[in-house]
């Protein structure tokens, strides 16, 4: 494990995480130079088509979500799961599982509510992801 890396992809996470709270966006020009960053760090630390496969998994699934529910998931949290992927590599099931577990009460609250239909009121996604990312380096080792 290393603890500068996971430091790093951590720092990006709750950045990343604050604006998509406060702003209810995941900017391309922070999160796809970070996960190229990632995806470079960690070829160079383990050479492996892991990592790569990792993010391009991890992102197409997202993908597929974000499709599936018509706006539900923006593109932000897709490229999100890029950054995710190329962190964590065979472990990237595991952080998405994390977050969508996280997520679910809150969801579940706002859809008892009634107030999923509102924009105002969506429930951000990149907190979520930053979470099961972190739980997945955490745990893992890797």
């Amino acid at each position: 494990m290393n603890v500068a890396f996971d430091l790093a992809v951590a720092a990006v996470l709750v950045v990343l995480a604050a604006i998509d709270l406060r702003r209810r966006i995941v900017p391309n020009r922070i999160v796809l130079p970070a996960a190229l960053a990632v995806l470079a760090l960690r070829t160079l630390q383990q050479p492996s088509p892991v990592w790569l496969l990792g993010g391009l998994g991890a992102a197409g699934f997202l993908l597929a979500t974000a499709l599936v529910t018509r706006g539900g998931m923006g593109m932000g949290d897709v490229k999100l799961g890029l950054l995710v992927g190329f962190a964590t590599g065979r472990e990237a099931p595991y952080a998405l599982a994390a977050a969508f577990f996280a997520a679910f009460l809150p969801s579940l609250l706002l859809v008892l509510r009634g107030l999923r239909q509102r924009r105002r009121h969506a429930l951000p996604f990149a907190p979520f992801l930053g979470f099961g990312c972190l739980l997945a380096l955490l745990f893992s080792g890797a």
